[in-house]
């Protein structure tokens, strides 16, 4: 079953990303009721495999089950930090439920999407709410944002890197073209200088140097860096 959330629209299947299939109908008064049915079905269904797993202690952290709507087969999604040879549980549940079994293990960061969390934010997870795919998240990111790099501060509940970390960076990549990084030594007017700090939304750089053996701090605005800055960086 689908629900409809965007109306009629044409795209290519380059767009689209992914092999679509055929809407067969409206469902109706019985097939809602089969639905519901098929939630209640599937919510024990989670909960036998909860029990048959942990009977023959399997490593695993069942997350949901679902059935195909004519309940022919049931989809067990888990998660473990293990492969799990799960053959004996795959022959309970089908002789329990008499349909095809499928276990799905899926990754860490599937996990928390499907089974939601709060962000270090106070928000909803973006995982839960509107994330359709996972981006490559690196440390460079944080880095290249000027943030502290202290791990707990900028992983998810997931334990990676936050999903967050990727909305803003294009724009940091972009401000900080040819500015030079905080804690650097650069030559400012034929004498050596040292960058203190580096703010993307002043666009300004405060650069300390040393004049009659005294430390001067100096403004200057990204303008100055970047009117020699090679054409492609």
């Amino acid at each position: 079953m689908g629900k409809v959330v965007i109306g009629p629209k044409e795209l290519t299947f380059e767009e689209i990303g992914y092999e679509v299939t055929s809407i067969l109908r409206k469902l109706d008064d019985s097939d809602l009721e089969k639905y519901e049915e098929n939630k209640k079905m599937a919510r024990k269904a989670k909960e036998v495999t909860e029990i048959k797993a942990k009977e023959l202690g399997l490593p695993m952290r069942i997350l949901s089950a679902r059935f195909v709507f004519d309940r022919s087969k049931i989809i067990v999604y888990f998660g473990s930090d293990t492969r799990v040879d799960f053959r004996e549980l795959v022959k309970n549940l089908a002789k329990e439920f008499k349909a095809r079994i499928e276990l799905r293990q899926i990754g860490i960061r599937d996990e928390v999407k499907m089974i939601g969390a709060i962000g270090l934010c106070g928000q909803v997870t973006c995982c839960s709410r509107f994330l359709r795919k996972f981006d490559s998240i690196k440390m460079e990111m944080a880095k290249t944002q000027q943030m502290l790099i202290n791990t707990a501060k900028i992983s998810g509940r997931c334990g990676r890197l936050m999903c967050c970390l990727a909305y803003e960076n294009e724009f940091y990549e972009n401000e900080l073209k040819c500015i030079p990084n905080e804690g650097s030594t650069i030559e400012y007017e034929n004498v050596p200088a040292r960058v203190i700090t580096v703010n993307a939304f002043l666009k300004q750089v405060t650069l300390q140097i040393i004049e009659n053996n005294q430390p001067v701090m100096v403004k200057l605005p990204f303008e100055y860096f970047k009117k020699n800055c090679p054409l492609g960086d």
